[in-house]
């Protein structure tokens, strides 16, 4: 595997991450130097960051509740387990996530918690589509958002976002009560921070969305470090990506179910995940694995697992995926 590529990645990655991390919080900055002053700003800053540090971590259990999860015990999947223990080895996880089933027929796989409080969910249709080796890629892949705390980081990205959106929000409606002033000429405005309040909380969020992307690519390096095989994560982006759908969708709708512009995704595009995947080489021998002696087959678990239907006040409301 090329780890002179992985590591050019990574490098890039981190840099790009602190530019839209910055960009946001300086967008914060200017929003709040525009309505209080060069004075507040800083103490903006500072109540932000104890904030973060001082709220407790949430239980997951309540996310998980949500999906109508259940979770999923070493007697049901031992062969996942192995799995996830492993990759928690090899990541130096402070705790083994507990696995959790989501009865849904969508392809999704998510992680939810921090510290020793931390899960990693898959729904029935990924179960059902994936084979073993796609399911250890996609394993790592989620064990990789634990291992590089970017829920952490996605909060505090959110965090500024929420904040700066706020400040948009109550300059706007300071501006508004003082049109008539404004209109007298008996206040002064400045046309360019009233352009900045206005749009301030589009580009804070449009950098959010790009930090998030910045994130996945991350998280697919490292699970390409985790298990030595990159193939195995583009084989399952593929099929969780590019679904084979029925024959009047694919002639009427080729853009069914992926309508967003990529600029507005919270992922990459596909095609470019699996490009970067491709480009690391093949699987390595830098870990002695026992993953590499599991048949390369899907997930059965036990006949009690079966998918329900969601309940009746969801069906109408869903936003399918």
């Amino acid at each position: 595997m090329n780890f002179t590529r992985i590591s050019q990645h990574k490098f890039r990655n981190f840099l790009q991450t602190l530019l839209l991390l910055g960009g946001m919080s300086l967008l914060l900055a200017l929003c709040v130097e525009l309505l209080f002053g060069q004075e507040l700003w800083l103490w903006v800053f500072i109540g932000t960051t104890v904030i973060i540090f001082a709220l407790p971590d949430m239980s997951p259990r309540w996310l998980l509740h949500l999906y109508q999860a259940r979770p999923i015990s070493p007697d049901q999947a031992p062969q996942l387990w192995m799995v996830i223990e492993e990759l928690s080895r090899r990541a130096k996880l402070k705790s083994i996530p507990t696995l959790y089933w989501i009865p849904s027929k969508t392809t999704n796989a998510f992680s939810v918690g921090r510290t020793n409080q931390t899960a990693i969910a898959l729904t029935d249709g990924l179960l059902e589509l994936l084979s073993m080796r796609e399911l250890i890629a996609v394993l790592a892949h989620e064990t990789a958002h634990l291992a590089n705390n970017d829920i952490r980081l996605m909060n505090i990205a959110d965090l500024i976002s929420r904040l700066t959106h706020l400040m948009s929000s109550l300059g706007i409606i300071l501006l508004l009560i003082t049109f008539p002033l404004l209109f007298l000429g008996y206040t002064p405005f400045s046309l360019r921070g009233i352009l900045l309040l206005i749009v301030s909380p589009s580009l804070s969020a449009v950098m959010q969305l790009g930090l998030s992307r910045i994130r996945e690519f991350d998280a697919d390096l490292l699970a390409a470090e985790l298990t030595g095989d990159p193939a195995g994560l583009a084989n399952a982006l593929n099929k969780i990506a590019y679904p084979h759908g029925r024959f009047w969708q694919k002639l009427l709708l080729p853009g069914y179910r992926r309508p967003e512009p990529s600029l507005l995704r919270t992922h990459p595009e596909p095609g470019e995940r699996i490009d970067r995947l491709l480009e690391l080489g093949d699987r390595s021998d830098s870990y002695t694995t026992p993953m590499e002696d599991l048949p390369d087959q899907s997930v059965e678990l036990p006949t009690s697992y079966t998918t329900r239907l969601s309940p009746g006040h969801r069906t109408i409301f869903r936003i399918w995926r």
